[in-house]
């Protein structure tokens, strides 16, 4: 019972800390395009992965959780690490004027980020769960403020989950990352610390190879100065704030 589960199998962190955590070990990629998943499973073959299966998942049917984890398990023989890399950052313009696309973002990014973890942390009995919040829930900004939302709402939540697995075999592990470089920010300006994908699943992998009990992660560690002095900025100054 010691495979790895990556709910969001074309995400370049979800990817990256997968060939970190997977030799020795089967891998279950789980993605809306489960079919385009070759590239990756071959990747984490050539990373030691002993058996690399594929799932269809669409995270907003909220329904096909429990079965889907089921599924996993039954195809790897139990999963000792789940990893929630799936999320979408959205178009700010546009879920300010269609109310269908905000709650598109609410959905994917925090409803069925609150539903997965809720039936890991019910079927999974020892391990870790991973899940990523962000700097951007840190305080709410007026050119995201869709997208910031839910992972301020996922951060709480995953606060009071850590809180609740504290003293089980069960660990979850929360990653608030600065602004990342990849795919999902292909084309915006980076902010200050940013970070890789590569750099995110480092400092992931490190935390589950030697940390205890669940914890969460500042990824960069400097980010933690940065987010304490974004609280004091004056709200004028501050919804003038870029992405």
């Amino acid at each position: 019972m010691n495979a790895l589960l990556l709910l969001g199998g074309h995400s370049d962190i979800g990817g990256e800390l997968a060939a970190r955590l997977c030799s020795g070990r089967p891998v279950v990629l789980a993605a809306r395009r489960a079919d385009s998943l070759a590239d990756v499973a071959a990747r984490l073959r050539a990373a030691g992965a002993t058996a690399v299966h594929t799932l269809a998942f669409e995270a907003a049917d909220l329904a096909s959780h429990r079965e889907l984890v089921e599924r996993a398990q039954e195809l790897a023989g139990g999963v000792s690490t789940a990893v929630l890399a799936f999320g979408i950052l959205g178009d700010q313009a546009r879920a300010e004027k269609d109310e269908a696309h905000a709650a598109e973002i609410a959905t994917i990014d925090y409803t069925s980020q609150v539903s997965m973890l809720t039936v890991l942390a019910d079927t999974m009995p020892h391990g870790e769960i991973v899940a990523f919040s962000s700097i951007a829930g840190w305080r709410a900004r007026r050119a995201n403020y869709v997208y910031g939302s839910t992972k301020a709402g996922l951060d709480a939540f995953c606060q009071g989950l850590a809180d609740r697995l504290h003293g089980t075999p069960l660990r979850l592990i929360t990653a608030r990352p600065g602004f990342v470089i990849g795919s999902m920010t292909q084309g915006m300006k980076p902010a200050p610390m940013s970070v890789t994908p590569a750099q995110v699943a480092d400092a992931v992998a490190a935390e589950i190879r030697t940390g205890k009990g669940s914890a969460t992660l500042w990824i960069p560690r400097r980010l933690r100065l940065l987010a304490w002095v974004m609280k004091l900025v004056p709200r004028p100054v501050w919804r003038r704030m870029p992405r």
